[in-house]
Parts: C-alpha cells; sequence; structure tokens
C-alpha cells in the first residue's frame, strides 16, 4: 500500500514491467517528441533556404484602410463620451489589430492617449483629427460621408436626441404593429431599423409602390416628449441665428428639414429673386430666400451637441519599430549554424521530454497498483500525491474515491446491522403471535389483531423512512418548491400533532415573528417540522409544553421547535443526527421512533439548502433548529 510519502511497492514495479516497451508511454513519448522536432527543424530549414530576402512591406491602400478603421472606431468613440478618460481599452485593441502604434494628442500636441511605452516622436501631420462635429471625409467611411454632406455631423451625435428606454419600448412597439400592418394588408415585406439615438423606422423596400405610408401610426410620426424638448432647444437656437440675419423664422422636423412659418409671402417673378434678394440685402432687409438655414441648422447643432461629445483630439498612427530586412543564404557558415541550431534543438526536445516523461510515467505507475490493489478488495488503499499538477490532481481524486468507498462499506456494514436491528423485533413479535393463534395459545381478537397491525405499521414507518434516507443519499429526492407562509405551516404541523400532545398532557403553541416568506417544498417542510414536533412530544413529560416558532433575517427563515423536556447529554449532542440513533441505550420503542426521523430532518434540511442544529440542556429541554434560505 503507497500511503502519503511512502515509496513505490514491488506490485507497482511488476505492473509496469508488465506493459512492453513499444507500447511503454515513456516511449511514445520520445519518439512524438523527435517527430516533432526533426518536423520543425526541416520546416525552418525549408522556409530559410526559401526566404533569401526578408522585407518588411506595407501597401499604401491597407494602410489608408487601417487608418480609416481607427478613425471611425475614435469617431464613435467621441459620439457617445464626453471625455477621452475612458478610451485607452479601445485605443489598446486597436492597435493590437493594425500592429501599429496608435496616439492621440490635444490640438496642442499634449499626449492623451498612446498605446505603446517608451520615446515618442510624433510626425510633422497627424493622421487625421477627431471632431466628431466636423468630421474628415477623407478617411470617413460611405455612411459617414453622406452624413458629412449634410452639416458635416457625425450622425452618431445623437446628445438631447437620445431617447430613453420607456420611449424606445412604445417606438418600438409601434414599429412592430406597423410592420404586421404591411405584411398582412398588402403583403409587403417590411423591417425595423434604429437609429443612433433609439428610433426606429420602417423600411417597406416597396419599389415604388408607396406604401410607406400606409398603415400610418401617430406615435412613430410624431417625436416623443424627449425629441420634442431638444428639437424645441434647437428651432429655438436656429431661429435665433436666423434673427441675427434678418431672416425669417422656420419650423425644424425631426430630419432637420425645415419650413417656413406661416405668414403672408411676397409674390416674385423667378426671374426677379436673385435681384430682389441683392437689393433686400444691400437694404438690410430680411432675405427673401432660405440660404441661411442651412448654416444656421449646422451651427446650431454644433452648439446644442457640444457638451456631448469628446473633445476635439489629432490622430497620429506610426510604426511601432524600425523595419528589419534579413538576407540570408546557405554559405558554409549558414549551412553551420543551421546544423548546430537544429542539434542543440534536438537534443534539448530529447533530454526535456525523457525528465517529463520519466515524472509523467512514475505516478501513473503508482496509481495503476493502488487500483488493482483496490479491485482485490482492499479499501484501504492510497497513492502519494507529489505534485500539483494534472497527475496530483489524479492521485487526489483516487484517495478521495478510495476514502468514500471505505467510508461507504463501513457505512453499509452499519446500516445492514441497524436495519436488521430494527426489523427483527416487529418481525418477531408478529411471528410469536401469529405461531402462538395457529397452536391455539392465542385467540385471535380483536386486541391481538390491533397489536399486529401496529407491528405491520411499525415495520411500513421504518422501510418509508429508509425509502427516504436512501433517495436523498442517492441525490434523488425530487423537490417540487413553491413560496411557503411559515405561519400556515407551523399551524397546519400544529394542528396535526394538537391531539397527540393534548393525549400526552403536552401543551403545543405556534408563533411567528414578522412575516418571513420562503420559497420551498411545502409537503417535505412539513415532514421535517414534523418529526421535530412528535420527537419533542415523546420526550416531553405531562404538563411540559413544546413551541413552534419562525421568524426571518440576515436573509434566512429560522423554525424552532423547543421543548422542556429531559434534554440530552452534551457527549450525545454530535450524534442526534445518526441514523438508529437514540438517546435510550435499551432502544425502547416507548420513547423513541424507528431512529430515522431526525436523520430525515437533517437530509430535508439540506436538500433546500439549509440546515439542522439543536442546542439542549439535561433537564431544560431542547431546541432544535432549521436555517432555510429565505425568498420571496
Amino acid at each position: 500500500m503507497i500511503r502519503r510519502g511512502g515509496r513505490v511497492p514491488p506490485e507497482a514495479g511488476r505492473a509496469a514491467r508488465e506493459v512492453p516497451l513499444r507500447r511503454s508511454l515513456l516511449v511514445r513519448l520520445l519518439a512524438v517528441s523527435v517527430l516533432v522536432s526533426l518536423c520543425s527543424i526541416a520546416a525552418t530549414a525549408w522556409l530559410t533556404v526559401r526566404s533569401t530576402s526578408v522585407a518588411i512591406r506595407q501597401e499604401q491602400g491597407q494602410a489608408l484602410a487601417d487608418d480609416a478603421r481607427v478613425y471611425d472606431a475614435l469617431l464613435g468613440y467621441a459620439a457617445g463620451h464626453t471625455s477621452w478618460d475612458g478610451a485607452r481599452p479601445t485605443v489598446a485593441r486597436l492597435a493590437a489589430r493594425i500592429g501599429r502604434r496608435i496616439t492621440l494628442t490635444t490640438e496642442d500636441r499634449r499626449t492623451l492617449l498612446d498605446s505603446d511605452r517608451g520615446p515618442l516622436t510624433l510626425p510633422a501631420r497627424p493622421a487625421a483629427v477627431i471632431e466628431p462635429l466636423a468630421i474628415d471625409t477623407a478617411l470617413a467611411d460611405t455612411a459617414l460621408a453622406a452624413g458629412a454632406e449634410s452639416g458635416r455631423i457625425d450622425p452618431r451625435v445623437v446628445g438631447p436626441f437620445r431617447l430613453p428606454a420607456g420611449e424606445r419600448r412604445r417606438l418600438r412597439a409601434a414599429a412592430e404593429q406597423r410592420v404586421s400592418c404591411l405584411r398582412t394588408v398588402f403583403g409587403a415585406p417590411a423591417e425595423i431599423v434604429y437609429g443612433p439615438g433609439g428610433r426606429p423606422r420602417v423600411e417597406t423596400h416597396d419599389a415604388g409602390l408607396g406604401l410607406g405610408t400606409r398603415c400610418a401610426s401617430q406615435a412613430l410620426d410624431r417625436p416623443t416628449p424627449t425629441e420634442a424638448a431638444a428639437l424645441g432647444r434647437l428651432t429655438k437656437l436656429v431661429n435665433t441665428c436666423l434673427a441675427r440675419r434678418r431672416a425669417p423664422e422656420v419650423r425644424l422636423g425631426l430630419d432637420f428639414t425645415w419650413t417656413p412659418l406661416p405668414g403672408p409671402a411676397p409674390r416674385i417673378p423667378p426671374a426677379r429673386v436673385a435681384a430682389v434678394a441683392r437689393a433686400a440685402s444691400k437694404a438690410g432687409a430680411a432675405p427673401v430666400s432660405g440660404e441661411y438655414v442651412p448654416g444656421c441648422i449646422a451651427a446650431s447643432r454644433r452648439e446644442q451637441l457640444a457638451p456631448y461629445v469628446a473633445p476635439t483630439a489629432l490622430l497620429f498612427v506610426s510604426s511601432r519599430g524600425a523595419d528589419a530586412s534579413t538576407i540570408f543564404d546557405l554559405s558554409p557558415a549558414n549551412q553551420t549554424r543551421i546544423a548546430g541550431v537544429a542539434a542543440l534543438v534536438l537534443l534539448t526536445t530529447v533530454t526535456v521530454t525523457a525528465l517529463a516523461g520519466v515524472r509523467l510515467v512514475r505516478p501513473l505507475r503508482a496509481l495503476t497498483g493502488a487500483a488493482r490493489r483496490m479491485e482485490e478488495g482492499d479499501v484501504t488503499a492510497r497513492v502519494a500525491v507529489t505534485g500539483g499538477d494534472e497527475i496530483g490532481a489524479l492521485a487526489a481524486a483516487f484517495n478521495a474515491m478510495s476514502e468514500r468507498r471505505e467510508r461507504l462499506e463501513e457505512l453499509r456494514t452499519a446500516m445492514v446491522s441497524d436495519v436488521a436491528h430494527e426489523l427483527r423485533t416487529p418481525l418477531s413479535n408478529i411471528r410469536g403471535w401469529l405461531e402462538a393463534t395457529q397452536d391455539g395459545i392465542a385467540d385471535p381478537d380483536a386486541a391481538l389483531v390491533s397489536s399486529l397491525l401496529e407491528e405491520a405499521l411499525l415495520l411500513q414507518h421504518v422501510i418509508d423512512d429508509l425509502r427516504d434516507l436512501a433517495e436523498a443519499d442517492a441525490g434523488e429526492l425530487t423537490l417540487h418548491k413553491e413560496p411557503v407562509e411559515p405561519a400556515e405551516l407551523l399551524e397546519q404541523v400544529a394542528t396535526m400533532h394538537r391531539e397527540t400532545a393534548r393525549a400526552a398532557g403536552v401543551t403545543l403553541s405556534a408563533e411567528v415573528d414578522g412575516e418571513p416568506t420562503l420559497v420551498a417544498d411545502p409537503v417535505r417542510l412539513r415532514q421535517a417540522v414534523g418529526n421535530l414536533v412528535s420527537n419533542a412530544v415523546r420526550h416531553t413529560p405531562a404538563g411540559g409544553t413544546v413551541g413552534l416558532r419562525a421568524r426571518g433575517g440576515d436573509g434566512q427563515v429560522v423554525i424552532e421547535v423547543a421543548d422542556t423536556g429531559c434534554g440530552i447529554a452534551p457527549e450525545d449532542l454530535a450524534r442526534v443526527f445518526e441514523r438508529f440513533w437514540r438517546a435510550d441505550r435499551s432502544r425502547n420503542r416507548r420513547t423513541g421512533g424507528s431512529g430515522l426521523g431526525l436523520a430525515i430532518v437533517r437530509k430535508l434540511a439540506e436538500a433546500h439548502g439549509g440546515s439542522a442544529t439543536v442546542v439542549s440542556e439535561p433537564g431544560a429541554g431542547s431546541v432544535f433548529t432549521l436555517r432555510l434560505p429565505a425568498g420571496g
């Protein structure tokens, strides 16, 4: 037997010698390592011979695409944040993706973020200027370039137009209703597209059929309260800008289109519009066209969105180091170097593999010997745990399995003895009375039948308790959990045992502090509390009391069953919840049941994620406590 710190026994050595050398794990590890080393050396040599010139090349188109991706990602970050404080992970991820150094600086070239460490030399010109309110169309993608045409503001900058969760849900429901209407009534394909601010719109792809105006929804066609407030502030800014230019006021839509406010409009022939506009401009009068409106809208949007974006930053994308170029040829010196490096790699691989294989095979041989001893019936077989690697974990698991098997064997032996003892007495009584009746010694009257029935019920009770414990031990005890009110539960248990308590002269009461709630199996929980009450009533003399109490606190519900009975000796408290254990050494059934009730209580409490404990004082009584997780 191998103990912790012991040596490998001769049996393990013989088991190892039974494995043929060609199938030995150590030999196979060496063969695989040599093969891998030879393949690696051959591949490296082939690549070296084929690569007569190694140079770093980077195409201009790829570099421009990388710059555009970096610019788009950082522009999107700036559009949704008010500072660059949290952009370091984004910059590091982008730098790792493109393999270049990314630096962000202020407009006066003070460094904000740098993906790399070390000396920094900034190029003369930045790769781009990151400003969401004035995007660089040379690096922007197609979508952003389209947005740049209408004010050069990144469409991802929504600022006060971002919808809260409640408005998003309402608009999404309206959009889904419109899509359903279009598909059901007109059979038109439609889908929901969400804007940067969270507003959905329905795209019909109707190819000019005019279905976009069908199935109208007022919720989708008009601004939400958030949008209305932001649009109102923007309209005020625009009209203030127009007033400074003596231009008429306008009304803005959600898509930032504008319409003049209603009022009399002068009728001017088209041929004279330009001349009238020049005359009005010289006279300082209001213009007759909307030439100032687009500029005022763009300026007002920048003024409104400025507090919601990050400050302007300069983007620098540079190389991480000097590009290396290597020219390699097959000169005698280089051939010697290749042969030397290959031999060194091969020798190192074989040596390391041999050492690792020996360390790997030794504990496996010990495990094999211990497993064979266990197969022969030695439940005390153990192996030495010599490391914290996978083999050590396997050895620890084997030891745990062996210890558990030994403990289960002891429990099985004790269980068989206890079950035989518990079943022998009622079976002997039944057999004795039946034989006496058969021999004519006893009359099969009502009293005899009642006695036999009592013994049969006792047998049934023991069998049911054993079945519950077997299910709990196997992890197959099914719980049907639901919300349970402790007050109602205690009252039900008290009602079931009140008649028995009254017959024994014991006062039974129940009370609940507060309004605790829990989620549990009501049937199993009544069984557990009922077992405690039945046990308390049996061990409480006439004139005593048994109290049930429940309270909540600290994330759990505590149920207590307190009695004024004889109590339990301190040396017996640790064995109260063991199977078939009774404080009465004579195992008399007058004051004891099957000896399984408290064991079932503990198993049921543990199945609910709780615990069962007892506090007792001889002559003063006992308090059994169930602690269960609270639930709402």
